[in-house]
């Protein structure tokens, strides 16, 4: 199973896309809102972006929500 975290913010429509996606999907994921989190806004502008949502799986980061290319990353 892959360790799937999801940094958003609340008013980010593409967030809610992708976390609606990978539950539908049952996916486990974990949340990081970089609105609320000051850690985790450190932890994404640390990784080089700042915009959101930025889907990391396992150790690949995906920028925005592309569907495609999570489910590559989650059907290995």
């Amino acid at each position: 199973m892959s360790k799937v975290v999801v940094y958003t913010s609340n008013t980010c429509p593409y967030c809610t896309m992708a976390k609606d996606y990978l539950k539908e999907k049952n996916i486990a994921f974990e949340e990081k809102n970089v609105q609320t989190d000051a850690q985790a806004r450190t932890e994404l502008m640390s990784k080089g972006y700042t915009g959101v949502p930025v889907i990391v799986v396992d150790n690949e980061e995906i920028v925005g929500f592309d569907k495609a290319k999570l489910d590559t990353l989650l059907d290995k």
